[in-house]
C-alpha cells in the first residue's frame, strides 16, 4: 500500500509540473500547429529520468520507495506520452500529416537522445 502512495504522490506532483510547464511553453508559441509544450516536457522528462536512473544504478542511493516516487510517480506523471499520442492523432485527423510525422520523429529522436545524454552526463560527473 505504501508503494501506491509514493507513486500517487509523485504522479500528482509530476502532473501539476507538466501542466504548468507545457502551458507556459505553449503560450510562448500559441500559433504553432505542433504542440511544442508537450515536446519540451517530454525531452526534459526523458533527460531527468536518464540522469536519475543512472544515479540510482551507479550509487544505489534510492530506496524502492524513493525510486517509485521519483521515476514511476513524479516523472511518470510529468512526461506526457499519452498526450503525445492524442495530439498526434489530432494532427492526423485535421489533415496535418507531415506535422504529425515531424511530431513523432522529433519526440522519438530527441527523447531517446535526452535519456542517453542524461545518463552519460550523470555517469561522467559521478566519476
Amino acid at each position: 500500500m505504501n508503494h501506491i502512495l509514493f507513486v500517487g504522490l509523485g504522479g500528482f506532483a509530476g502532473a501539476i509540473c507538466r501542466f504548468l510547464l507545457s502551458g507556459a511553453v505553449q503560450r510562448l508559441v500559441p500559433a504553432a500547429v505542433v504542440p511544442w509544450g508537450t515536446l519540451v516536457v517530454n525531452i526534459l522528462g526523458c533527460a531527468l529520468i536518464g540522469a536519475l536512473a543512472a544515479i540510482g544504478e551507479s550509487r544505489a542511493i534510492f530506496s524502492d520507495s524513493v525510486r517509485l516516487f521519483l521515476l514511476t510517480g513524479l516523472l511518470g506523471g510529468f512526461t506526457t506520452f499519452s498526450a503525445f499520442a492524442l495530439e498526434t492523432m489530432s494532427l492526423v485527423r485535421n489533415d496535418h500529416g507531415l506535422q504529425a510525422l515531424a511530431h513523432v520523429g522529433l519526440h522519438m529522436v530527441l527523447c531517446l537522445a535526452a535519456v542517453a545524454v542524461g545518463d552519460a552526463l550523470t555517469r561522467m560527473l559521478a566519476r
